[in-house]
């Protein structure tokens, strides 16, 4: 369940950012008090901590001493990154940005108080976002630290507390709904650049979709040939497709028509 509406204020902590991609980036830039941006490329971590006005490094052992650390790394790299991380440091709070990976990484590695800090989002260094419409998963190591966790997640209006199962079932419908969805949008690329059409036609189609698809359901906003059975339609569109467009079509066409069709 929702934690309620944040206020847009964040703790007046000292922050260190661990990480200096996409997602650490709009992370720093949202939160007050970021004193430090770590990262492996001390060229990228300069380059953030310019834009936050903060100082930067690439080593964990030059990390500042803070009070929250916020590790904004991909999957596979926060178990090392915690396992590097100086013993003076892991008193602090702690949390991780995955929607994937378990507060259990903290495990046995001497770190009082820790927790996950997922946002639900999409992240691009050169896209500007209001982080306030961003939904927060969060989880900590006990309740005070969920509180303290939640504070900061403050630069949002929609806070979840959310456990390790709910977070991976959330991030498993994300991959549906924006990965798939995207890559769905790249083939449907490659059929126009074929015609020397643009992607662009397709804009105010993806808009209308998603606007009846958030306001009426996406089950009941469902269109097209696969949903109204109408199988001539679909072999004469199985006609003009060979390969990885063929097999992708006949699969989610078959999924449409069993679900829409029993």
């Amino acid at each position: 369940m929702p934690m309620g509406e944040g206020s847009h204020r964040t703790m007046e902590k000292r922050i260190a950012v661990i990480g200096s991609g996409n997602v650490a980036t709009h992370l720093a830039t949202a939160v007050e008090g970021v004193v430090q941006i770590c990262s492996p490329n001390l060229a990228n971590a300069a380059a953030l901590a310019e834009k936050v006005g903060c100082d930067a490094t690439n080593s964990p052992s030059g990390l500042a001493d803070a009070d929250i650390y916020i590790v904004a790394v991909k999957d596979d790299a926060i178990a090392a990154v915690l396992e590097s991380v100086p013993t003076r440091c892991r008193k602090a709070l702690w949390m991780h940005t995955s929607g994937s990976v378990g507060k259990s990484v903290f495990d046995g590695l001497g770190y009082d108080r820790y927790g996950v800090f997922y946002p639900l989002q999409t992240f691009s260094k050169s896209v500007d976002l209001d982080m306030s419409r961003v939904p927060f998963f969060i989880e900590g190591s006990d309740k005070r630290t969920t509180d303290e966790i939640r504070q900061l997640a403050l630069v949002s209006t929609t806070v979840y507390i959310a456990d390790s199962h709910l977070r991976q079932q959330m991030h498993v419908a994300a991959v549906f709904a924006c990965n798939f969805s995207n890559y769905m949008y790249t083939l449907a690329d490659d059929v126009l650049q074929r015609n020397n059409l643009p992607f662009s036609v397709m804009k105010p189609l993806l808009e209308e979709t998603l606007r009846k698809a958030c306001s009426n359901g996406p089950e009941r906003s469902q269109t097209g040939p696969a949903v109204r059975g109408d199988r001539e339609i679909i072999a004469s569109h199985e006609a003009m497709l060979d390969g990885e467009l063929l097999d992708i079509y006949g699969t989610i066409s078959n999924a449409i028509l069993k679900r829409y069709n029993k």
